[in-house]
């Protein structure tokens, strides 16, 4: 039966105890509303540790519109009892103060200094268009490795650039070795998300555009095409009449806030799209078959 705990101190606790038994430790955080794609990553760390813990926690210092973070779906102990099946020893969630009780206000509000910084991946896409996304997913995911101290911990390359800023996280606190793993799809080829439940019949058939956008983008790369504009243009003519927040490329190897010139030996082509009140992403690397990095 699956540890179920309410704030981070007991999570600790627990962790502290499984590493003092020798027991390797896999981490997979979340904001829960979990779907397939979450237990995906469980397994994969279940697969290579001993134990597995996921957080569950809806943080408030990632979300740009309070609208967003209010609607979204929190069912913890319907996601704890999907983690239960799927191999995790262990569940936990908490609040705001209970992560960060030295860094808030008097009035309950998080104290913009304490911040953490996102580093060069955060520029561009994701980062330009959701100014202090990045710095609030940073802030809370290195508050998360402080309390699990993980030997591994994983992320599904759907949030691409998020990856990127985790890495310069852990390099910069020099561990935990970040594991990315491949993104989770529906029969059609649509990523998994939490978002999905939000679109109408009509907005969920339009959606199969996107894996589409960049099989063609790949398909482009795979018959010789390696001009960063030219693999853009194929994205953005696949997904015309779309509205749009990017279809471009960069490589991923050395993140640009803007469009590399000239030509790429490895590319990763990014999306980011609105169907009515619902915003996707997705991305896929160009220079690899199944499209994983």
């Amino acid at each position: 039966m699956i540890q179920r705990f309410g704030e981070p101190q007991a999570a600790a606790r627990w962790c502290a105890e499984q590493r003092a038994q020798g027991r390797t430790l896999g981490f997979v955080p979340t904001m829960g509303a979990l779907h397939e794609g979450h237990l995906a990553l469980v397994r994969r760390a279940r697969a290579e540790n001993d134990v597995v813990c996921v957080s569950i926690f809806v943080n408030p210092l990632q979300f740009d519109e309070k609208s967003d973070f209010e609607r979204y779906p929190r069912d913890f102990e319907a996601d704890a009892g999907a983690l239960d099946a799927a191999g995790a020893q262990m569940a936990f969630t908490g609040t705001l103060a209970g992560f960060f009780s030295r860094e808030l206000r008097a009035d309950g509000s998080f104290d913009p200094a304490f911040l953490e910084d996102p580093g060069a991946p955060a520029q561009g896409l994701e980062g330009a268009l959701r100014p202090g996304h990045f710095a609030g997913v940073a802030t809370i995911v290195r508050r998360l490795f402080e309390t699990v101290r993980p030997a591994r911990a994983y992320f599904g390359q759907k949030d691409f650039q998020q990856t990127l800023v985790v890495r310069e996280l852990a390099r910069r606190l020099g561990a935990p070795p970040i594991v990315v793993c491949p993104t989770t799809r529906e029969r059609d080829g649509l990523a998994l998300s939490s978002r999905n439940v939000f679109l109408s019949a009509e907005e969920r058939a339009r959606a199969v555009a996107i894996p589409r956008a960049l099989e063609a983008a790949r398909a482009r790369f795979a018959a010789g095409e390696r001009r960063a504009s030219e693999l853009a243009r194929v994205l953005r003519d696949s997904l015309a009449g779309f509205a749009l927040d990017y279809a471009t490329v960069r490589d991923p190897e050395c993140w640009t806030g803007e469009e590399p010139q000239g030509e790429l030996e490895r590319a990763v082509a990014l999306v980011a799209l609105r169907l009515g009140a619902v915003r996707l992403i997705d991305n896929r690397a160009l220079h690899t078959q199944d499209g994983a990095l």
